[in-house]
């Protein structure tokens, strides 16, 4: 009894280091962002760097409330956060049922696997012109473009987690007489959860790329048009600002797929 004792008290221990770790890694990565911020500010106060070409926290600040009050920061997040999550979910959906297919049929695999790779190296940028002709200058190219920047990455590792699942395992579930759809669902699809969270987590991030880059070719609204529309004025503060919003929004999109994560591990 004194053992075992003796081990709880040593594991509590070691829980608590890591609970207090992980504090003081926090704690000074939020101290690092406010010296990066007071550091910024008082080189722009005292004219180390100019203000107009660097702008400053508080001008920034400023522009966001400026940009709140009036409403229109509010209706560029919302479409922009409309384009972005259509654009992820479309992509993550369609790119996973590709993959399964994929991996269904070696024969399908092996005739698209060089137009994969080709697409997948092929910057979508490149593309923009021709899907605005065809799906027209509006929200839909928009979402297009962000679904072409998610979807081969998305494809690409799903496969590589389906493919990786072990060859005995398959083997042994046929033995007993599995189909393979039954395969599919006990054996391939809880392997790969891991790696799905994973695709996840990269899409979190180029679904914004994907998003901003289309509304950098066409759009009226949202967070990549006031991008656009400060720099053509050379307004640096409406730039940082929808710069700083997005960040804190792709970041908190992140947490979103950080909290799915942990339920199912659960």
């Amino acid at each position: 009894m004194k053992k075992d004792n003796k081990y709880s008290t040593k594991y509590l221990r070691f829980l608590k280091k890591q609970r207090l770790d992980k504090i003081t890694t926090k704690v000074y990565q939020i101290l690092l962002l406010f010296v990066i911020i007071i550091v910024w500010e008082v080189l722009a106060q005292t004219k180390v760097i100019d203000a107009f070409f660097f702008s400053c926290p508080s001008k920034i600040l400023t522009t966001i409330f400026e940009l709140f009050s009036s409403g229109n920061l509010t209706r560029h997040i919302f479409i922009t956060l409309n384009e972005t999550i259509l654009g992820f979910v479309i992509a993550t959906l369609l790119g996973t049922f590709v993959a399964i297919l994929l991996w269904w049929s070696e024969k399908l695999r092996a005739v698209l696997d060089p137009y994969i790779v080709v697409l997948n190296s092929l910057p979508k940028i490149a593309l923009g012109p021709l899907i605005i002709i065809w799906v027209g200058a509006g929200t839909s190219s928009i979402i297009v473009m962000c679904v072409l920047i998610c979807i081969v990455i998305t494809t690409l590792s799903m496969l590589s987690a389906f493919i990786s699942v072990d060859k005995e395992k398959i083997l042994l579930m046929k033995s007993f007489g599995a189909s393979k759809l039954q395969v599919l669902k006990k054996l391939v699809i809880p392997h790969s959860v891991g790696d799905f969270i994973s695709v996840l987590k990269i899409n979190v991030g180029m679904s914004w790329v994907g998003t901003i880059m289309g509304e950098y070719l066409v759009s009226k609204a949202g967070l990549g048009y006031l991008i656009v529309y400060g720099s053509q004025i050379f307004k640096l503060d409406i730039v940082l600002a929808s710069t700083i919003v997005l960040c804190i929004l792709a970041c908190a999109m992140y947490g979103l797929v950080g909290i799915f994560e942990k339920k199912l591990k659960r």
